[in-house]
């Protein structure tokens, strides 16, 4: 509700580490409410949210269950209101000793909720998905995003990684302004690989649940077990597209989100 009727207003925007990393009253609105909801059934819990990281807090992962909150995920779809049905997701992901669920509000060709539970499966719409199956890349749609980090640098590997796939003749690239729908787009079957440097953990926790419940592949850049807080992941419907990207790929440092 907060969320539609700001796209109806004039947005406050300000930014973050970038001129590229936008923040909004109502990306601050949206996580004051859910923390407080939370907080107020939970009050032992931890938590670990994008606006109070920004602010300073610590992205510490214990033992202890925890919430890992994104309160608007594609913020700059969400300031332009691109594309005119809005591409963004409210992505909040839950860990308890050995039970880890996503819940993801996906408000993109209308109002979409996944909330897997980690051994139990992912359905969308009352139906299993299904990840796509092709095992190398001169048959795949691969998603990314390009990160906050806009310097020189930073912008020539970002762009030989994507010509490095092209160069392998995948079917195309495409950049959506959101990470966690184009990872719930992947689990979907609707690309088959997905990768990036520069995202959070959460921008990742509750999509890595509904990958995995679909029967897809999430992990790390080098190939090794995905690790949230190195701010790098690739995913794919098969381990042998997952290899391939992983194999391509030029690392991009944004350093942990654990020693920020």
């Amino acid at each position: 509700q907060i969320i539609r009727k700001a796209l109806t207003e004039e947005k406050r925007v300000s930014t973050k580490t970038s001129a590229a990393d936008l923040v909004t009253e109502t990306d601050h609105l949206v996580e004051d409410l859910i923390i407080s909801e939370l907080r107020t059934r939970f009050p032992s819990h931890r938590f670990i949210a994008e606006e109070s990281a920004a602010s300073g807090a610590k992205c510490v992962l214990t033992a202890s269950p925890t919430w890992i909150i994104d309160p608007i995920d594609g913020t700059c779809n969400f300031v332009h209101r691109f594309p005119k049905r809005l591409a963004i997701t409210v992505s909040i992901f839950g860990i308890h000793s050995w039970i880890a669920f996503g819940d993801m509000e996906m408000m993109c060709t209308g109002s979409h909720r996944q909330t897997p539970q980690r051994g139990l499966g992912q359905c969308g719409g009352g139906q299993r998905l299904c990840l796509g199956a092709p095992k190398n890349l001169s048959k795949a749609l691969v998603l990314t995003e390009i990160g906050p980090k806009r310097d020189p640098a930073t912008l020539k590997l970002f762009l030989s990684n994507m010509e490095r796939l092209l160069h392998a003749k995948a079917h195309g690239v495409r950049v959506i302004g959101s990470s966690t729908l184009a990872l719930c787009h992947l689990a979907a079957g609707a690309a088959d690989a997905y990768y990036q440097f520069g995202l959070h953990c959460w921008d990742l926790a509750a999509a890595t649940v509904i990958i995995r419940e679909a029967g897809g592949i999430v992990m790390d850049t080098s190939g090794g077990p995905l690790d949230l807080m190195s701010c790098r992941v690739v995913a794919a419907g098969t381990q042998e597209m997952a290899v391939l990207i992983a194999q391509a790929l030029q690392t991009i440092n944004y350093g942990r989100d654990d020693e920020k």
